[in-house]
């Protein structure tokens, strides 16, 4: 089986189809990009290459560490009238630096669960000022962030762990 069939078996699994809607456009758009790749070639170590390196850049994120130069920095102004001057690193946008360090406000996601409307549960994901990591360079931006339980504030809030409500 090509990788063209591959793809376009389980596209057609996903129920993307054919046509001008926006399931439609994707799937155009998905295969199109999956050819390409297909016409490049790659086998074994090459295609694992390629893709790990495609999946970074598709992200947004570097290939190498980050220096922490002055070239990798934009100056993107003073911090909610602190008078703190704040950079953003040019190379991976989650990375800034002020007076006190540099830090990943993405570095940790916290997680907990709560139930829908019709009471059924769900995890939730969410990042606040504590899903800052402080960052030394070189720093190598990880492939996912940490997951970090936090406990509701509600004073009423259900037991819970990792699976789910207890």
């Amino acid at each position: 089986m090509s990788l063209v069939t591959h793809a376009t078996d389980e596209l057609d699994r996903l129920g993307l189809k054919d046509g001008d809607d926006m399931d439609g456009l994707m799937r155009k758009h998905i295969l199109h990009m999956v050819k390409e790749f297909a016409d490049e070639g790659h086998t074994g170590f090459s295609a694992s290459y390629a893709i790990s390196c495609l999946k970074r850049l598709l992200e947004f994120k570097p290939l190498s560490a980050l220096t922490g130069e002055d070239s990798e920095w934009n100056d993107v102004g003073e911090y909610m009238n602190e008078g703190t001057v704040l950079y953003q690193n040019k190379r991976y946008s989650s990375v800034f630096k002020d007076e006190n360090g540099a830090y990943n406000i993405d570095g940790r996601v916290f997680w907990n669960w709560y139930k829908d409307e019709d009471g059924k549960p769900y995890k939730s994901y969410f990042t606040a000022r504590e899903s800052r990591v402080p960052v030394t360079f070189p720093y190598e931006v990880p492939e996912r962030p940490e997951y970090v339980y936090k406990q509701p504030d509600e004073p009423n809030a259900l037991a819970q762990n990792e699976e789910g409500l207890l």
